[in-house]
């Protein structure tokens, strides 16, 4: 998206675009202080006290040689203030489920070799139906257009996951390579988990020692990746701080944005969005 607002008479250049600012990690929050400088600064020579001033029957500020442009902008913060709140709450919920399933992974950890077939059988499966439920709750938003779809903390959360059960090197040491040895299995399309129960106790009958190594050392490493994942300064900690920044500073400086540049549309979320919003009100309507 491209937006230029034209020199206004007797003032400077306004050049205001948003092609490339799809990214958050700072470079739009930075990018829309700098607009917001020198547009007021323009305003500012070109009608000395008088910015924002003008009337706003249409929600346009027609103090501007380009109302229209500057309106599309402020149409375009309208709908990031929403994307950014919902993207808030999806990726809070992201953390809290990384945590559930370090919890799923602790619980793997206990199996030993004097646990029965069917007791590390049903733990298995309890961990697979653990982790299937975390890929059913964020499909949707991990999907193309969805709204987690390209923020790389949540990308990189599903990819560390996965990679870590289907990971051949779990149980090197006694012989076994890895859960895939075991009978779990990702599908490459619903990238849910499944477990071959005669594929594990044909293991567990030929080598015990080995399959139960290969279980705790699979459970220590998920366990310690979904720890990583939420630890502070790492990606799901870091994305939720960037979010909290310009949500703060479209929330503070929203009057004078819309003084500016007019009021712009409402946004107008989808439906994934608008739950995600709502679910952001619900914590208080304030990041952090």
């Amino acid at each position: 998206m491209n937006i230029t607002l034209t020199p206004i008479a007797g003032g400077s250049s306004a050049g205001i675009s948003l092609a490339g600012a799809g990214g958050l990690d700072g470079s739009f929050l930075a990018l829309l202080q700098r607009q917001v400088e020198t547009l007021t600064a323009s305003l500012l020579d070109a009608l000395p006290g008088a910015a924002g001033a003008g009337s706003f029957v249409t929600g346009r500020n027609p103090l501007l040689a380009d109302p229209e442009s500057a309106y599309r902008m402020m149409t375009e913060i309208n709908r990031r203030e929403v994307a950014y709140q919902a993207e808030y709450a999806e990726m809070r919920e992201m953390g809290s489920e990384v945590a559930a399933l370090r919890g799923a992974a602790d619980r793997l950890a206990t199996l030993d070799e004097t646990s029965s077939d069917t007791a590390i059988a049903a733990g298995i499966d309890d961990f697979v139906a653990a982790y299937n439920a975390w890929i059913d709750r964020f499909d949707e938003a991990l999907a193309a257009d969805g709204l987690l779809a390209g923020t790389q903390a949540a990308t990189v959360a599903q990819w560390e996951l996965e990679k870590s059960i289907e990971s051949i090197f779990h149980g090197a040491a006694g012989g076994v390579r890895g859960m895939t040895a075991l009978g779990i299995a990702i599908d490459p399309v619903s990238n849910r988990a499944s477990l071959d129960r005669q594929q594990l106790a044909g293991v567990l009958a030929g080598n015990r020692s080995g399959a139960v190594g290969a279980i705790n050392d699979f459970a220590a490493n998920f366990a310690r990746s979904a720890e990583l994942l939420n630890s502070d300064g790492n990606f799901i900690a870091n994305r939720l701080a960037n979010l909290s920044r310009v949500i703060d500073y479209i929330d503070r400086n929203k009057a004078a944005l819309q003084m500016e540049f007019g009021l712009g549309d409402a946004a107008r979320p989808n439906p994934e969005v608008a739950r995600a919003l709502a679910a952001y009100r619900a914590m208080g309507g304030a990041a952090g």
